[in-house]
């Protein structure tokens, strides 16, 4: 997979769906207005479509920005944050390639059960 940035970066997720007509600069102005962040900072910003099925990354690298788009193919769509009241999810560099792998990183692994006897 190519990589935009190292284990160090910031990742910062948009939680509303985006029309992905979005160019960088409505990204970068999404960013700055809705998410209250600097778009011309360290961090990566990830924001999903409307059908889930595309995610578009923003990042600033030196004079300009870069945006990369992945589109799912097939019926799969991606695992987005939906009972999270954040407006902006804080993920690690980690946990951006499990999202982009198809992961469910917001779910927990196995729901605690609790028996009050054996038999």
């Amino acid at each position: 997979m190519m990589r935009l940035w190292g284990e160090d970066v910031e990742v910062y997720l948009y939680r509303e769906p985006i029309d992905m007509r979005r160019g960088r600069n409505g990204l970068a102005a999404l960013v700055q207005e809705a998410m209250k962040l600097d778009p011309f900072g360290s961090g990566l910003f990830v924001f999903v479509g409307r059908r889930r099925n595309a995610v578009k990354l923003l990042r600033w690298h030196r004079n300009g920005f870069w945006v990369c788009h992945k589109v799912i193919e097939g019926r799969e769509k991606f695992v987005w944050p939906r009972l999270i009241e954040q407006e902006v999810v804080t993920l690690s560099a980690e946990q951006l390639e499990w999202l982009l792998d198809g992961y469910d990183i917001f779910r927990q692994p196995h729901q605690m059960l609790r028996f009050s006897r054996a038999a």
